[in-house]
């Protein structure tokens, strides 16, 4: 786990100047993976004490730009940030209760980065988001008890996939 002295490095490193609400809130990123604004303001609140929403904003808008955190926003999502930046990883996303977590590039080369038809661009980064049940979304439990398994969502009634 990064200590004071790491984040203020990481900042200088950027050329950020070094304030106390820039490491809170990129301390905040790094013990909390995935977390929204409000928790973020939420933890950096009960660190600093009182600090604005828009100094959060500010700060997880030059956190993002420069690269030391990576903004990610799942369909009906608010927008997330992590602090796992600089590989190609993805996001697994529970259709239920919206846990997200980290999931390695496939095995290989990097083939989510082969696109069919490229049309030109020069493909670096690939952003693929799976959906699914966490663990503890999977299984309801009956009234006997026991765990039944929830159908796909494809399966549901009233809903249709995209």
């Amino acid at each position: 786990m990064p200590t004071t002295s790491d984040f203020e490095r990481m900042l200088r490193g950027v050329a950020l100047r070094v304030t106390r609400p820039r490491l809170a809130v990129l301390s905040a990123v790094h013990d909390h993976p995935h977390a929204d604004t409000d928790s973020i303001i939420g933890i950096v609140r009960s660190d600093l004490g009182e600090v604005s929403r828009q100094a959060v904003y500010d700060v997880l808008n030059a956190l993002t730009s420069t690269g030391l955190v990576r903004r990610i926003e799942p369909a009906g999502s608010s927008a997330r940030y992590e602090a796992r930046v600089g590989d190609n990883h993805h996001h697994v996303v529970c259709r239920s209760c919206g846990a997200i977590a980290d999931v390695d590039c496939a095995v290989g080369g990097t083939p989510c980065l082969t696109a069919s038809d490229d049309h030109g661009f020069a493909i670096d980064e690939a952003e693929v988001i799976y959906w699914g049940l966490c663990p503890d979304c999977s299984t309801t439990p009956s009234a006997d008890g026991a765990g039944t398994e929830r159908a796909p969502r494809s399966a549901r009634a009233g809903e249709t996939s995209s």
